[in-house]
């Protein structure tokens, strides 16, 4: 009889899938709703799971209820997308200080207005808002010679692929910037996560490895001489990353000049 019951709920624990996003985020729509149950394929393996329980109202209804075990599965996974989000921050970061170094004007988490080619030349083009990590400018004041820069950060395998696969977002990247870049960081063991074969070539691919960013490939330069006037707006109504200038700073403890 014990190994009856034994061999059953081996059984059961083997139908138990693997957690995936969707599973995740069916979680946090039930943790934050009233319950009520969608009776689809996902429902039936959060359940045989263990990470939702079936709940009787008094009114006679049955809602879905998180259990210990799902709150705990939420837990680790606003954790782990905690230190995602971290990651990608320093590394835009870090980009973003890199190019203040290189004499430019360096934006983060801008919303930017581009247009999209047409199937055909004959076609108009439509616009889209394309969201790049880091957006620069040269610091000059002839407009002919701003050399606008996108970079794209990644530092998550998956969110590389499936940023792949979007051949229109680096469309949009290139109507904004004469040269596109996507950097790629390391995962936890310090491998990259992609190899600059994976990019397609109109982008250049910048590497962290070892802590130290290096050219792996470099971006096709399109000559921008007019930005438009709609994206000079957008960078007239932001504000960028600021700068330290070391010049005009004072160190700390030197006496200032006496006030007259």
């Amino acid at each position: 009889m014990g190994a009856e019951a034994s061999t059953s709920a081996a059984g059961t624990d083997a139908a138990v899938p693997a957690l995936t996003r969707l599973h995740t985020r069916r979680l946090r729509e039930i943790y934050r709703s009233a319950g009520w149950p969608c009776q689809d394929m996902l429902e039936v393996e959060l359940l045989a799971a263990g990470l939702v329980k079936r709940c009787l109202t008094p009114s006679g209804h049955t809602v879905l209820q998180v259990t210990d075990a799902g709150i705990a599965v939420l837990a680790q996974t606003l954790a782990g997308n905690r230190a995602v989000r971290s990651d990608h921050e320093a590394l835009v970061e870090r980009v973003a200080r890199e190019m203040q170094r290189a004499g430019r004007i360096a934006w983060r988490g801008l919303s930017l207005r581009a247009q999209l080619p047409g199937p055909d030349p004959a076609t108009p083009g439509r616009w889209c808002i394309a969201q790049p990590d880091v957006f620069s400018i040269r610091n000059t004041t002839v407009e002919a010679y701003t050399e606008p820069v996108v970079h794209e950060i990644k530092v998550r395998r998956a969110d590389l692929l499936g940023d792949l696969r979007q051949p229109m977002k680096r469309a949009a990247y290139l109507d904004l910037g004469g040269e596109c870049w996507y950097v790629l960081g390391s995962d936890k063991k310090g491998r990259c996560i992609g190899a600059p074969d994976e990019v397609p070539v109109e982008c250049g691919v910048l590497l962290l490895e070892q802590n130290r960013l290096h050219v792996a490939r470099k971006a096709p330069r399109r000559a921008i001489t007019r930005l438009p006037f709609g994206l000079w707006m957008a960078l007239a109504k932001a504000t960028p990353m600021a700068g330290l200038d070391e010049d005009n700073q004072a160190l700390l403890g030197e006496p200032t000049a006496p006030e007259n």
